[in-house]
């Protein structure tokens, strides 16, 4: 791969891009993130007692919709074969409404700045809405940042 490969991204930036294909949450996918992360926290695990609780159901971890992004990234074409990409943090990360299990989730994104690293080295802010179908509000809002990286 060249760095003309990462040309793509000049492309992108200031598009909107998605929504994304659906990614079911379901609360296997939510147990068996709690089993990974060992945060069993009654919110997300416990059904009955989450049927009282605050939220009126279980609902997924922040960190599991965070890390459903690299998925729903790659299905609206931030990753496409042949590139070279990794995580590099975040600017900014909020999580405004819970995602009740069961939930559906899509991802809109758009390129908000690209900045170069060196040869053949680019780091992307990706600016990032993962909301539930239906719901009023996101589940997540963030900026993530990718560097790209040609062979």
């Amino acid at each position: 791969m060249s760095a003309g490969t990462l040309a793509f991204l000049d492309e992108l930036v200031g598009r909107e891009l998605g929504p994304s294909r659906p990614v079911t949450v379901s609360q296997e996918r939510i147990d068996a993130f709690a089993d990974c992360t060992l945060d069993r926290q009654w919110i997300h695990v416990d059904v009955e007692r989450a049927a009282d609780g605050p939220f009126g159901g279980t609902v997924a971890h922040g960190y599991l919709t965070l890390s459903l992004l690299v998925h729903l990234c790659t299905d609206v074409g931030l990753f496409p074969p042949g590139v070279t990409v990794v995580n590099y943090g975040l600017d900014r990360l909020r999580f405004p409404a819970p995602l009740p299990s069961g939930s559906d989730v899509r991802l809109t994104a758009r390129v908000a700045e690209l900045t170069p690293k060196g040869a053949g080295r680019v780091l992307a802010k990706i600016a990032c809405e993962v909301r539930a179908d239906g719901a009023a509000a996101p589940a997540l809002v963030a900026d993530v940042l990718y560097l790209y990286l040609a062979d």
